[in-house]
């Protein structure tokens, strides 16, 4: 096959995956999946395609579309470019799938170019990709501009790399065995509210957010996109109101997901100022993920982080008995939660390369 064989055409957003027009979605699940567990071993990081269509059926927050690579009647890959729709955003948000199968014949080559003129017709001036690595060494390491972890180079990195993008970041993806003794978990909690003192309380809830919550959490979670440490990524500050934290509550919890927060009050100011999210598909015996984790800024040294983490995760082993393993990503460079993470058993399995290219 060359790239002269290949057909790229758009991605169908079906009404449902039983509609006659959802098999290249259904396929989009299972590549999606694939992929993770041909460079990592880990297949559940990626969601199923049940979990990712609400997504993909409201652009109110966020803008998908999806690319078809073909050879003859054979999907060979796919390409997606999720675009924020905050005014401010400049980024367009890749993800490349090309199974092991069909990669060095110019099909990463073709599906980066038709994201890339995708995001050039919406007028951003920036893209950002992400690539997936096993914790091991390699001939060639690579190492991000923050300085911080190292990657062995994998033939999609390589792909991307070779397509103009910069490596900014790398990201430690870590798991937590939930079958473990949670006594450890008991005794950081219980030392973490001791530390933080009386000034701040925990509030625990499950999706979707109660009325008189949505406001608060909408002013927590709009500080992800901008206190989290991100090296030179170019992240657009997101707006959140009660509606959007209405919108997303709906589609976190569409196709049977399951979502509990574990959030912080700073009781003086009656503001939400930390919170930890642990989200689970519709089968419960797969594996959990941590969705998002944040202690604002002026109020980190508290302990805070660990206080919304050790929470959450005894919530959890209650409401979720059968998941029997949490996955969480972190920078390299924010030692602060990693440090957390470690302290309570969590151990790195895998890596994530941040890539970035100015267009």
């Amino acid at each position: 096959m060359t790239t002269a064989a290949l057909t790229i055409t758009p991605l169908i957003v079906p009404a449902t995956l039983a509609a006659d027009d959802a098999a290249d979605f259904r396929a989009y699940g299972d590549l999606n999946r694939l992929i993770c567990d041909e460079e990592v071993g880990l297949p559940d990081l990626a969601p199923d395609a049940a979990q990712m269509l609400p997504n993909w059926q409201d652009d109110s927050d966020a803008l998908d579309l999806g690319f078809v690579a073909r050879d003859g009647d054979e999907i060979i890959g796919m390409v997606t470019v999720s675009f924020a729709q905050e005014a401010e955003a400049h980024a367009a948000e890749i993800d490349l799938l090309v199974a092991a199968a069909h990669r060095g014949r110019g099909v990463e080559e073709a599906l980066l170019t038709r994201a890339e003129d995708e995001a050039r017709e919406r007028g951003r001036t920036v893209l950002q990709i992400w690539t997936l690595h096993r914790p091991e060494e390699a001939e060639r390491m690579l190492v991000p501009r923050t300085g911080w972890g190292r990657i062995p180079a994998t033939s999609l990195s390589d792909a991307v790399e070779a397509h103009g993008f910069t490596l900014e970041q790398v990201e430690r993806n870590s798991e937590l065995d939930l079958r473990a003794d949670p006594e450890p978990l008991r005794r950081a909690l219980a030392a973490a509210l001791e530390a933080a003192g009386p000034e701040y309380r925990v509030i625990e809830w499950q999706l979707p957010t109660p009325p008189e919550l949505r406001d608060g959490y909408a002013a927590v979670l709009a500080r992800l996109s901008t206190d989290a440490p991100s090296g030179d990524m170019d992240f657009v500050a997101e707006v959140y109101d009660a509606d959007r934290v209405i919108r997303r509550d709906g589609r976190l919890t569409a196709a049977g997901q399951t979502v509990s927060v574990a959030a912080v009050e700073h009781i003086p100011s009656g503001t939400l100022v930390a919170y930890n999210e642990l989200l689970i598909g519709a089968e419960r015996t797969g594996t959990t993920h941590q969705f998002g984790t944040l202690v604002a800024k002026e109020h980190r040294g508290h302990r805070l982080g660990t206080i919304v983490k050790c929470a959450n995760l005894l919530r959890w082993r209650e409401l979720v008995p059968d998941s029997s393993v949490v996955s969480t990503f972190n920078a390299e460079e924010n030692r602060p939660m990693l440090d957390i993470n470690e302290a309570i058993g969590f151990v790195p399995v895998s890596y994530a390369g941040a890539w970035q290219k100015k267009i």
